[in-house]
């Protein structure tokens, strides 16, 4: 079959985002295919979570990661194997899927139940299309844009594509089949990730725990996990090199505060650098927070909580003044002394795998680990002298620069690979493609576990909304 078939008749749909649907597909609302289902009082069941790419899945409750402590389990909802469960707020994201098993989800979860005509597999298709969550911020409602929720009323109210049951039903081991190829070609662009980041931060972890000079002396560092290091190096702690401010602005503006824009957790975890051309957060403080928090050439980053030990103390830099931007919550600035330390080598010294050990073994906590001020302050790094730290920083960024550009090429390749299924997804399940003669190849066999590198290193877990759950 073509890839690009198409099928031989059309009619109208009278639906804007979808105008032109095959003769014989029907357009329903969703009240029409689905049940409301609110049902709690089940503290047994396994708790399930979303996926913003791959659906509703059973929370992997020994992964760190993952871990939280869940309390009134019996005012979770109960979600059936096959019903499909959304995030009130994150809808309009895709924060939604067919639930693999019986579990339960938040109470800040729609949960409903497919009607025998209902495929839910193919619906969580179709709403997870770029055109169809355009629909859902048009029926949603809140006080503010930001807070707008897809409730049960509305979301019955919403129009949907409605294929008959086969088709329905060929659609979804099409797509899944499909989604079996694209796994695997995310997986290995993520491996070569990985691996260029593990070269990266080789070459970093070196030149700032032992510099460039191979034949210098070297002498005991005094601290068993950073042993030797160059004999005219000194041992510091960062209090002794950094002024340590933890930051408390929240996302929120407050009339009686001033408009500033925010460096906020997400911008330093996934970037080295901070710089002005970024799209940072608009958002308002005090005067004192201002004067305490605002960003200057050579300050460093971190963030000072996360739900790991792991991502604790990530750093970021920033190269240039930044008028105007402010570090945001869960954050720690670290401003340097120009006499004894370099910014951009403070970052590189924090970002190196035994440096940033300490931090992952001082973090504290259960449901979501964290850093105390004393802890950061009293972190120890090797210091060398200062033009030598500059050195140092020019000689990893030429030799970080071809491994850094071959991370670029291959996140934008999964970038690319991902819109190509976004497309071809909207495509299927709409009828612009058929694909009714399809028939599944030997090595289109789907298991779950295979799916798994359809989500993302973005990937949010949207359980632990902070709502009230009402439906």
């Amino acid at each position: 079959m073509a890839a690009q078939a198409t099928y031989p008749a059309y009619q109208e749909s009278g639906l804007p985002w979808s105008p032109r649907v095959p003769r014989g597909w029907r357009v329903l609302r969703n009240g029409r295919l689905f049940a409301h289902r609110v049902q709690t009082g089940f503290p047994d069941l396994p708790i399930l979570e979303v996926s913003l790419r791959t659906g509703v899945r059973v929370r992997d409750m020994e992964n760190l990661k993952r871990k939280q402590v869940m309390s009134q389990k019996e005012k979770y909802k109960r979600a059936a194997k096959g019903d499909i469960a959304y995030n009130m707020m994150r809808m309009w994201q895709g924060a939604l899927g067919p639930a693999p098993v019986d579990g339960l989800v938040s109470p800040a979860y729609v949960v409903v139940k497919p009607f025998e005509e209902a495929n839910s597999a193919y619906f969580s298709y179709l709403f997870r299309t770029d055109a169809y969550m355009r629909e859902v911020n048009k029926f949603s409602r809140g006080i503010v844009a930001d807070r707008n929720r897809l409730y049960w009323d509305e979301f019955k109210q919403m129009p949907s594509l409605v294929p008959p049951r086969p088709e329905q039903d060929q659609i979804v081991a099409y797509l899944r089949a499909q989604d079996i190829h694209i796994a695997r070609l995310i997986k290995a662009k993520r491996d070569l990730i990985g691996l260029l980041t593990e070269q990266k931060l080789r070459i970093i972890d070196h030149a700032v725990t032992r510099g460039l000079n191979a034949s210098v002396a070297l002498r005991p560092s005094g601290v068993d996990w950073l042993g030797d290091v160059p004999g005219h190096w000194d041992i510091a702690l960062l209090k002794h090199v950094a002024d340590v401010r933890f930051s408390g602005v929240d996302k929120h503006s407050h009339d009686h505060e001033i408009p500033v824009r925010l460096c906020n957790y997400t911008d330093v975890y996934k970037n080295d650098k901070i710089t002005d051309d970024m799209d940072l957060m608009r958002a308002t403080a005090t005067a004192g927070e201002i004067a305490r928090l605002t960003l200057k050439a050579g300050d460093v980053i971190i963030t000072k909580d996360s739900e790991t030990p792991d991502d604790i103390a990530v750093p970021a830099w920033v190269p240039e003044g930044l008028p105007g931007v402010v570090c945001a919550y869960h954050l720690g600035l670290l401003r340097p002394d120009p006499g004894r330390i370099e910014g951009e080598f403070l970052f590189r010294a924090i970002g190196s795998a035994r440096i940033a050990e300490q931090f992952h073994v001082l973090a504290t906590g259960v449901t979501r680990f964290a850093l105390g001020k004393h802890d950061v302050k009293n972190a120890v790094i090797a210091l060398p002298p200062v033009e030598e730290q500059k050195a140092i920083c020019k000689w990893i960024a030429d030799q970080c620069k071809p491994l850094e550009e071959a991370i670029l090429r291959a996140e934008e390749e999964i970038k690319l690979i991902r819109e190509y299924r976004d497309r071809q997804i909207a495509d299927v399940v709409t009828g612009q493609v058929d694909v009714r003669g399809w028939v599944p190849g030997p090595d289109e066999v789907v298991a779950e576990e295979d799916l798994a590198a359809l989500g993302g290193d973005e990937e949010i877990d949207t359980d632990g909304e902070e709502d009230d759950g009402d439906d």
